[in-house]
């Protein structure tokens, strides 16, 4: 089952009216060829597909020799290079296609912001456009279900996450089968790749530590503590595991009162199967002690790819006072504080007054059950 993905329209819009390189990252597995691949037959150009890994044009594609890459892209409207990162050289050869074979348009696809940025954002500057997807966002699949089956559903999004592929699985065993395969065999490959870690241990313990945090302020000095690691080396290694999109940070909230808490952040992960894998607890909700962990991974996750997809650019945040009043989730627009608390029981909540006492004019609201689909997006 195919699910429509909401950034389609805009890489085709793209594709049809600009001229610089679009860059699409995401995690492995992610569905980044799938969306290429459905994309094309919109655009009716001839195009050539490239396997980064494939020798052939991986000689060619890090060659910065223009000759050969005109041979290379010769009669061709479109390339399409997938998990471009593999290739050296990648921004100086995207440069020399750009500026030297004006009518041929570029499609990358790479699983690491920070290789892939690292090689071609001084080259490119000025030179792309760059877009994330996300592992399918409950906004899209209200593309085919109603309100009805989406929350039929939930339980199934808050255990077993929303990797596409986990969408054509039908039994327990086999889902919690493929997300352990998901994380043995693609999820890391690009940190170990890219970080030369040898050791594999200590990762794996960081992001379990991670996954028990969820919702929490993480402190890298107890991190580095309980896993004998440097703070610096913990903050690395967070660093990589955001940028290669297993986890994502936000940041506290500090503007008016000097006993908001700022200092650590909090530390999500972009799909919940994925977590739950990591610490061995794919369980039903009436067996788990960790619901609200999930709710509140799972509002923000969802509200990224919403916000994303629809490039409203938010600053978030967190807030909490060290006095113990605390708000999970504020989005600023257009200089007002949003505050939202997510709840996946308690239907009512009372706004902190220290909250509004703060921020005058700031808005709260509760997001459960009831109301939570209007938040990621679905009318």
């Amino acid at each position: 089952m195919y699910i429509p993905r909401l950034i389609s329209n805009q890489l085709v819009r793209k594709l049809k009216e600009d001229r610089r390189v679009i860059i699409l990252y995401g995690a492995r597995q992610v569905g980044k060829s799938t969306l290429v691949q459905h994309i094309l037959p919109q655009l009716s150009y001839r195009t050539l597909s490239v396997d980064a890994q494939e020798r052939k044009y991986l000689d060619v594609l890090s060659s910065t020799d223009v000759d050969k890459i005109k041979s290379l892209v010769s009669g061709y409207d479109l390339v399409v290079i997938d998990e471009a990162q593999q290739i050296p050289n990648i921004g100086i050869n995207l440069k020399l296609i750009h500026d030297h074979i004006p009518q041929i348009k570029v499609l990358v696809t790479g699983s690491s912001s920070f290789d892939l940025s690292n090689k071609i954002s001084e080259p490119l500057t000025g030179r792309y456009w760059s877009y994330v997807l996300y592992p399918i966002s409950i906004a899209e699949i209200a593309h085919l279900k109603n309100n009805f089956a989406l929350n039929q559903q939930l339980e199934n999004r808050l255990i077993f996450g929303s990797y596409p592929e986990i969408f054509n699985i039908q039994s327990y065993s086999d889902r919690k089968e493929y997300l352990n395969k998901l994380c043995s065999s693609y999820l890391f490959k690009d940190i170990l790749q890219i970080a030369h870690i040898k050791n594999s241990n200590k990762l794996n313990d960081l992001l379990k530590l991670l996954a028990f945090q969820v919702g929490q302020e993480v402190s890298l000095s107890e991190l580095g503590i309980r896993l004998n690691m440097s703070k610096d080396t913990i903050s690395h290694y967070i660093d990589l595991l955001e940028k290669t999109f297993v986890v994502f940070r936000v940041r506290g909230l500090s503007r008016n009162l000097r006993k908001e808490v700022y200092k650590m952040n909090k530390i999500y992960f972009y799909d919940l199967g994925i977590r739950n894998s990591i610490i061995d607890t794919i369980k039903p909700l009436n067996e788990r002690n960790d619901v609200g962990q999930l709710w509140e991974n799972f509002m923000m996750i969802e509200r990224l790819k919403q916000n994303a997809y629809s490039q409203h650019n938010f600053s978030s945040y967190f807030w909490r006072l060290h006095t113990g009043a605390e708000i999970d989730y504020i989005e600023e627009a257009a200089g007002i504080m949003h505050g939202y608390e997510f709840k996946w029981n308690t239907k009512k909540s009372k706004c902190p007054k220290s909250w509004s006492a703060a921020y005058p004019g700031s808005t709260y609201e509760v997001i459960n059950q009831e109301n939570y689909l209007s938040f990621v997006g679905v009318s």
